[in-house]
């Protein structure tokens, strides 16, 4: 049966990482979809753009799934795991997890403020800011998209795995946002459970985390919620205990 659980665990990561994979090959078509800069542009033209429409069902989606885009589909979280291998620290705790919810916040509120000055919304347009639905339509944009996730590689080499995730991500703040009203009303929800009980302290979740959680402690405190948790269960598919699974359970 362990051997079972195992073969199909690492079949589910191969699957996440294919997609994740596909994700970042399809950035000349889908990075102005998750640019929160281009919600900016359409905004001072009073156009909701199609990053904005995203960006609201992904809210939507953290209300049920948490984080799952983050760590089965985001292209900046699969570019930040293509280059894992680099990235030999964790993010340290304090006040740097704190950073993506102030650029958050004042990120909504700057959105909120230039509808108003634009005299509100006048139009959708799903492919707003693309060419014929493709992002990257000439040398100069595709420059600027490389210097982005150069920006974001950085970012992640100095702070720590998926860096830029803890610490400067505008989505992780929102579906964090989504995430915490969930746990408030206590509706059900996917989730992570754990068994500690079948714990033998291997450590070996800790390391397969992608965000560098502690996730033996999580593990052996009965709490697996976490703000910075992406659902990829990397953790739960190198236990060979079979300890952590998904779940969809309340509060």
């Amino acid at each position: 049966m362990a051997e079972e659980k195992s073969s199909a665990g690492k079949l589910r990561q191969k699957i996440r990482f294919i997609i994740l994979i596909v994700s970042f090959l399809l950035i000349p078509v889908t990075i102005f979809y998750v640019s929160p800069i281009v919600i900016m542009m359409g905004a001072a033209e009073g156009i909701v753009a199609g990053s904005m429409l995203l960006f609201i069902a992904l809210f939507i989606i953290s209300l049920i799934a948490g984080r799952i885009w983050c760590g089965w589909f985001c292209p900046m979280g699969a570019w930040q795991e293509i280059c894992a291998p680099v990235m030999k620290k964790t993010v340290k705790g304090g006040w740097r997890n704190w950073i993506k919810y102030v650029i958050t916040i004042l990120w909504l509120a700057a959105i909120g403020f230039t509808f108003l000055s634009a005299g509100g919304i006048r139009g959708i347009d799903p492919l707003y800011g693309t060419v014929n639905g493709i992002s990257i339509s000439s040398p100069d944009v595709m420059v600027v998209v490389c210097i982005i996730f150069a920006f974001i590689f950085v970012v992640s080499f100095l702070t720590g795995r998926r860096g830029f995730c803890h610490v400067l991500c505008p989505i992780a703040g929102l579906m964090v946002a989504g995430r915490k009203i969930r746990n408030l009303i206590g509706w059900p929800a996917l989730q992570l459970s754990a068994d500690a009980d079948l714990c033998n302290d291997c450590n070996d979740c800790s390391r397969a985390c992608p965000m560098g959680l502690d996730v033996h402690a999580m593990v052996r405190k009965n709490q697996m919620e976490n703000a910075d948790c992406i659902l990829c269960a990397s953790c739960a598919d190198t236990c060979n205990k079979g300890v952590i699974s998904y779940s969809i359970r309340g509060r």
